[in-house]
């Protein structure tokens, strides 16, 4: 199995990409600070399956595709952009939130469901290929074929990446949810949740779509 030290010098690796700013923070932070606390870590959670997803694919070889097939790169990242769309589309459609004021009953309150969270969360970083290309470019730089299954070292070092991830991801979700109160219109109706939210979706489609492969 992976040494100890091994692990130590990828919990820095990772911890140091981690704590950089992308896509998937921004998606947290938006879902936290308009939709609260429990959607934040319901897009976490879903953002951390899409991650065993990924690895899980590289330990099968499903994720070699990417590299010797340009084609299906392609094809999973417009994919991606445009269940992008989508979502900022169905959330511009969607009911107006009533902020969440403390005086708001909980009833009067307009939020998705935590399991629709969830399953955006996991399927923006399922149908992200970039993400497959990370695993695949950091992983291997810390397996040693001589200690033991190479798909169970992938496994631990996914565990150990979204043990990482939920912790500073989850002081990302505590500070946003923390900060929505400054967008409460005093119980008010207001579309101010949906545009920001919808915006996130937009311009991460736009991203996912123009950047080629590195």
């Amino acid at each position: 199995m992976i040494s100890l030290t091994t692990l130590l010098l990828f919990s820095g690796a990772a911890l140091a990409l981690i704590v950089t700013p992308g896509p998937d923070m921004l998606l947290i932070a938006s879902r936290s600070a308009t939709e609260g606390r429990s959607a934040g870590f319901a897009s976490l959670a879903g953002i951390l399956a899409g991650t065993y997803c990924h690895a899980l694919a590289a330990a099968l070889g499903l994720s070699q595709l990417f590299v010797v097939l340009p084609l299906a790169y392609d094809i999973v990242r417009f994919a991606g952009a445009a269940y992008l769309l989508y979502l900022a589309w169905k959330t511009l459609r969607g009911p107006r939130h009533v902020e969440m004021d403390p005086n708001v009953p909980a009833h009067g309150r307009i939020r998705a469901p935590l399991w629709r969270v969830f399953r955006q969360g996991l399927l923006t970083n399922v149908l992200n290929p970039k993400v497959a290309l990370f695993v695949l470019a950091l992983f291997p730089q810390f397996i040693d074929p001589n200690a033991g299954s190479i798909a169970l070292q992938i496994m631990l070092l996914a565990t150990v990446l979204n043990a990482i991830g939920l912790i500073v991801n989850g002081v990302v979700v505590l500070t946003a949810s923390a900060l929505r109160t400054r967008l409460a219109a005093g119980g008010r109706r207001s579309r101010l949740p949906q545009y920001i939210l919808a915006s996130v979706f937009a311009g991460l489609a736009v991203r996912l779509a123009i950047t080629e492969r590195t």
